[in-house]
Parts: C-alpha cells; structure tokens; sequence
C-alpha cells in the first residue's frame, strides 16, 4: 500500500504480538461462578462460539488489523471469512497462506476478494454469517450497521476519526514537534489515529508552526520499498484527488504554509503523491478542521487556554484518538477525564496503539465495541449461563428465597 519499510515492518510485528496475546487468552476465556440464590445449586457462566464470523478489513493496516480481528474469532472458536481490502489483496492472501502452513483447518479460515460493494456487501448480507467485524469510513460502516441491525446480527465497527495533538506552553517543544511529524505525516497520513489537527496554545504557536513547517518540508517523500523514504505515496488515484479538493478547501479557510501540491519532477508523475501540507489559523467548526482528510494534511488551531482546547477537541463527530503534551500532572489527567475520545496520550502522538488494550472510540468512530486487548473476545464469543441444582426438590427461585 505504499508505506515505508520501517512501518511495514511494524505492521506485520503488531500482528505477530496480537499472535502472542490471542494465544494466551486460548487459556482464560473467563466467566463466573457465583454462589447461588438458593440452597445445593450452582450458577456458573462461560464463553462460548457465535459461528461464522465475517471479517472485512482497510487498507492501511494490510497486516496488523486481520490479526486483531481473525485471531481473537479464532481464540474463541469461530470460524472466519476475511475480506481484505481489494487495493491490498496480496498480503491478505499470504496471511492466509501462513495459517494454513501452520495448520488451521481449511474449512476454519476462507479468504474472499473482491469489491466492497459486491463482495464485502454479500458477506454482511449473508443470513449464515451471524458475526460482522468492519474497519474503514464511517459512511461504509453506517450502512453496515443498518443491515447488521435488521438481520439480528453482532457488528463491530470501528471508523473514521479527527484526531488532535494539544500543544501547552509547558511542554517539551521539541519532543511535541517529533510527535506531531509522525502523527501526522507517518503512513502518508492515512491512519485512523493519524493527528489531523494540531491544537496550539496561541503563547507558542508561531515559533512551532516556523519549526513544523521547516521540519515537515525535509521530509523525504518517495518509493515505500527504499530505506531513506519517510513518506511514500497516496493508496489511490481517488485518495489523491480528495486530498487535493480538501487542500482547496483549506486554502479558503485557512494559510496554506507549506506543501498544498504535488511534487514536480524527480519521477513522482507517475504515482499518488502529495506533499505533507500544513494550514494554519484554521477556525474551529471549519470543513479541515472537522472533516476526515485521511492524508498528509494537518490542520493548526490555537487556544488561549486549556478549557478551550478541550472544547475544540470535543466538538467534532469523531472520537477515536487524542494527544496532550505537558508537564503539569493536573492537566494530563484533567486531559484524561475530559477529552471525548477512546484513546487519550500524554507526552506522546495520537498513534501508537499497543496490542494487548482496548482500542476503538467514541461517537461516530464506532459502535460501542473495541478491538484489540480483552474486549474483544467478548465480542467474538457468547456468553452461556448454566444451573446445577442438585437439590433433589422443585426450587422456585426467586419464589422461594422471598417466602424465606
């Protein structure tokens, strides 16, 4: 998909530690037992299998996010069709092959490519998949989540976001600024926790955007596959040309301060670059400082105070991931109570998800659910619910324990 090489590594290592991790939770797919209401009687619950689980994955992510997804279904005793998306179908393809390598049933793991409205749309549609696991745009998965609710079924939807790195006049600068370049320019952008907007204190704002917009024109935009590239091309010919009507967009609503085109010449003609752009004094509520961009594209705000902030993080439609650097403990955990996200860093950028937590967020990033961690076998598993009464007697419940 055009990531460097340095992050396509990371990508199949987080698949490998999501490897560890499911193989643990195998052995504590934990439920209950709880003294009973009643006399000589147990009560107990445990997990149990759904079925067929549908899996249906981006692009980014080609490796590490089927791993969050399959091996939790697997761990729980599901069976599962994995569409990968149709932009990355040779990593899906070679996953598979690997857990068929390794063993897995073939009936276990089946692998389906094709479009998202043809293939992907027969997956959630089919009455025998009772399970529907989705990462990618909002829109997709509000349809998604329409039929999924129609047909009785489970769905798992984690979506866009707008994420934002809050910058306080106490923090490390330095240590923000190396934050805000690989939030918002690692994976050219397109991450669902990528920092999209970058909150300012207005104390500091000129001398760190002079230094971003320094910084951010170094950066070496090239072929993913050579070692030197830090920022590799576009996935598409569509998600090109929507950075570039959001670049348009910005130019009206803000400064354009560097970037806003392709690059010229050097052998880019021919694929799906763009230059990191950064637009400044960029007022709240505005299109590039609501809206999901999924590119090299970083919108600055700034603040007058901490209050504020928080409000202009809140207030836009996502809430998956967020950032505040400081070095007042009473503003990082003001920050941790306070911002409307799933995911809150302190002292670092808004991407860096760790294998064995939670993660998913809030409002229209996502239903409810959360991949990754313990929750999400929860999610992939039926909780069952068993009495034992070895009274030797017809015991009413809650009947009897009144008439006690």
């Amino acid at each position: 998909m055009g990531k460097t090489l340095t992050e396509t590594r990371g990508d199949v290592q987080e698949g490998i530690d999501t490897a560890y991790y499911a193989a643990a939770e195998c052995r504590r797919p934990h439920g209950a037992t709880v003294p009973s209401e009643l006399r000589d009687k147990w009560a107990m619950s445990w997990r149990m299998p759904i079925g067929v689980c549908g899996v249906i994955t981006p692009f980014n992510f080609p490796m590490a996010i089927p791993t969050w997804k399959i091996f939790p279904a697997l761990a729980c005793g599901n069976s599962v069709v994995f569409k990968p998306a149709e932009d990355v179908p040779h990593t899906g393809a070679l996953f598979v092959e690997i857990l068929l390598e390794v063993g897995l049933p073939s009936e276990v793991v089946n692998l389906v490519h094709g479009a998202g409205e043809e293939a992907g749309a027969a997956l959630v549609e089919h009455p025998h998949v009772p399970v529907i696991s989705f990462t990618g745009s909002t829109e997709t998965g509000a349809k998604i989540g329409e039929i999924c609710g129609r047909m009785h079924k489970r769905a798992s939807l984690e979506m866009g976001g707008k994420n934002a790195q809050i910058v306080m006049p106490d923090a490390d600068l330095d240590l923000a600024l190396e934050g805000v370049l690989w939030g918002a320019f690692g994976t050219t952008g397109q991450r669902c926790t990528a920092t999209s907007r970058l909150l300012l204190h207005r104390d500091i704002a000129r001398e760190f955007v002079d230094q971003l917009q320094g910084r951010a024109e170094q950066l070496r935009l090239g072929d993913g596959l050579e070692e030197l590239t830090e920022v590799g091309p576009l996935i598409n010919d569509a998600a090109m040309r929507k950075v570039i009507r959001y670049v348009d967009v910005g130019r009206d609503e803000g400064v354009v301060v560097c970037g806003g085109s392709r690059p010229q010449g050097g052998g880019f003609e021919g694929g799906f670059f763009y230059l990191p752009t950064i637009v400044h004094e960029v007022p709240p509520g505005s299109r590039v400082a609501t809206e999901e961009i999924f590119g090299p594209v970083l919108s600055v705000l700034t603040f007058a105070d901490f209050d504020e902030a928080v409000r202009i993080n809140n207030e836009v439609r996502y809430g998956l991931s967020s950032s505040v650097y400081t070095n007042d403990v009473d503003l990082a955990f003001r920050a941790l109570a306070e911002l409307d996200n799933g995911i809150t860093y302190i002292n670092a950028p808004t991407i860096g998800a760790e294998a064995h937590l939670p993660f998913g967020g809030t409002k229209q990033t996502g239903n409810g659910h959360r991949e990754g961690g313990w929750q999400v076998y929860d999610f992939f598993s039926e909780t069952k619910v068993g009495y034992v009464d070895f009274s030797g007697r017809l015991q009413r419940a809650q009947i009897d324990t009144h008439q006690l």
